[in-house]
């Protein structure tokens, strides 16, 4: 299933869910690819965390590592840092992940490091960048516990894609439907083009395919 949601748009995925009434699926457009290109597919290891003063460096970074050391192959680590500065995330941490076949990392939060992150060409989807390491001001406080995004619950293993237009959160109850429609939109779509192409009327287009 992952190679299959990583082959199909993100819009096709959140007309698809529209269509069957679930219209919180979509991440703010404020969390964004650090590059071109970025994509990424996988069900979720959800990770939550919170602003923390007290400077305990040793305990912080140990909590961190520990977090990153648990995320499984082929999962996306995604992020709800309730924390508005600091990186959360960084290419010592987009290194581990990869050589672990890990497949990618969403982060309402902050990274850095991003030209040796796309040298990795790792997928990472966050809302800002900044050089400040967050070790002394943030530390994680739960993972694999539901989390929210903006309007989105993401639940552990929910499917998570991610490509230029966004990030979706598809639940995992109903995914293999979600999936199944969503490939037969892009076919549709497919159609649409051609007839277009060759001079259909967008109306007439959508008349006989019933998409647009």
């Amino acid at each position: 299933m992952r190679q299959r949601f990583a082959a199909v748009p993100t819009a096709a995925l959140v007309d698809v869910m529209d269509d069957l009434g679930l219209r919180e699926q979509t991440l703010p457009p404020s969390i964004g690819a650090l590059a071109p290109g970025m994509r990424l597919a996988g069900q979720a290891f959800t990770v939550e965390g919170a602003p923390s003063e007290h400077g305990d460096w040793d305990t912080a970074i140990r909590k961190t590592l520990g977090m990153l050391g648990a995320v499984p192959s082929g999962h996306v680590a995604v992020y709800q840092c309730n924390h508005e500065r600091s990186a959360h995330f960084g290419e010592l941490s987009a290194t581990s992940l990869a050589a672990r076949g890990v497949a990618g990392c969403v982060i309402d939060g902050g990274c850095r490091d991003v030209r040796l992150i796309e040298t990795l060409r790792f997928p990472v989807f966050a809302r800002f960048v900044t050089p400040e390491d967050s070790t002394w001001r943030w530390e994680v406080t739960a993972t694999q516990e539901p989390i929210t995004i903006g309007t989105v619950r993401i639940d552990p293993g929910d499917w998570v894609v991610g490509d230029e237009d966004g990030v979706v959160v598809v639940p995992t109850a109903g995914a293999e439907d979600v999936l199944t429609a969503a490939e037969e939109k892009v076919g549709t779509e497919n159609l649409v083009r051609d007839a277009v192409r060759d001079g259909m009327t967008p109306l007439e287009a959508f008349e006989r395919y019933g998409t647009f």
